[in-house]
């Protein structure tokens, strides 16, 4: 296998990440357009129909000029899974590099951006109801003073994942006792033999930041632009379709600050501020996790010769085989989302 997998040739993939309002689409667009390319959709939200402003979702124009994928998959109401992301991502890649052409790989969801690059572990179907189960029990031993109980749980079941996981990380604690009823095996177990060997692609991981203060900038521009396109229409279309604030996708930044203006309970101007406090707390985020990986080239977003050049060179160069090691932070089987 070893040799098979340093002599095959991998197709490309150029993937461009970073933090909210770098300007990620623009990039993947030009790019697209400068080397034959299609593009990917990673971004978490932008799957959802009828939900345009407040994603950010490339325009019907950019959209016409370059041919775009899994965009307006599902509406808000359908459940989307890092699973099936990975299995339409990848169907869409295959498609593009049969037509001989590269995959531009856009959006700053870090678990659909490691689903598509090194696949997930098979953990079998999970029960209704269980991680609500598994986050009420949480929530529970928190009102009972107890809030490390769930992963005294899990160090009795999974003793090498406890020991990565720290005891007040909730979430990958439940994580990790999901995926040991889904599979009936041990997070621990199932992630020594998935190794993320499914690595079927010659990437070059870009990531695009103008730094703090110059982010706080277009976050803010952003922020306000989005009113002024609609978003408070947008929230009001949606509400009038049915869906309702309780839906997960309703509760994403953006429409979860315009669900009180909406209902007569608060103003746009409060709404924007919380908007953009928020926004910048998830731009935090999405950099600490950015930071993280073994495998990614940071630019400034306007050093478009030094990104291009980049671009030129990689595709340019021969497949060497092999991978970059694990994403640090998936321990537990999952690459830490952003």
């Amino acid at each position: 296998m070893a040799n098979e997998q340093t002599t095959t040739k991998r197709p490309p993939v150029v993937v461009v990440t970073g933090p909210t309002a770098s300007g990620k689409s623009a990039l993947g667009l030009e790019i697209a357009l400068r080397f034959d390319g299609e593009i990917v959709n990673a971004d978490s939200m932008q799957v959802f129909r009828f939900m345009n402003i407040g994603t950010a979702k490339p325009s019907a124009e950019d959209r016409l000029r370059v041919p775009h994928h899994l965009f307006d998959v599902v509406t808000p109401d359908q459940p989307y899974s890092a699973g099936r992301y990975a299995k339409e991502a990848r169907a869409a890649a295959a498609a593009i590099h049969a037509r001989g052409r590269l995959v531009v790989l856009v959006g700053g969801t870090g678990l659909y951006i490691r689903a598509f690059l090194d696949g997930l572990i098979e953990t079998g179907n999970a029960t209704p109801g269980m991680r609500a189960r598994l986050e009420a029990d949480h929530a529970r031993a928190v009102a009972e003073g107890d809030p490390g109980r769930l992963h005294r749980r899990l160090a009795q079941q999974d003793a090498d994942a406890a020991d990565g996981i720290h005891p007040n990380d909730a979430r990958r604690t439940i994580r990790a006792l999901e995926i040991l009823e889904q599979s009936g095996r041990p997070a621990s177990r199932l992630r020594e033999d998935h190794g993320f060997r499914d690595r079927p692609f010659r990437v070059l991981h870009l990531c695009i930041d103008p730094g703090r203060e110059a982010l706080h900038e277009r976050i803010a521009v952003r922020a306000e632009a989005m009113l002024a396109e609609g978003l408070l229409r947008e929230v009001r279309d949606l509400r009038e379709r049915g869906y309702g604030p309780e839906l997960k996708p309703m509760q994403a930044i953006g429409y979860r600050h315009i669900q009180p203006v909406v209902d007569g309970a608060d103003t746009l101007v409060n709404a924007l501020e919380a908007m953009k406090a928020d926004t910048r707390q998830f731009a935090r985020r999405q950099r600490t996790w950015i930071r993280a990986l073994p495998d990614v080239e940071t630019f400034d977003p306007a050093d478009r010769a030094s990104i291009l050049a980049r671009v030129e060179k990689f595709l340019a160069a021969e497949d060497e085989g092999g991978g970059p090691p694990p994403p640090a932070g998936s321990r537990d089987g999952y690459p830490a989302p952003s």
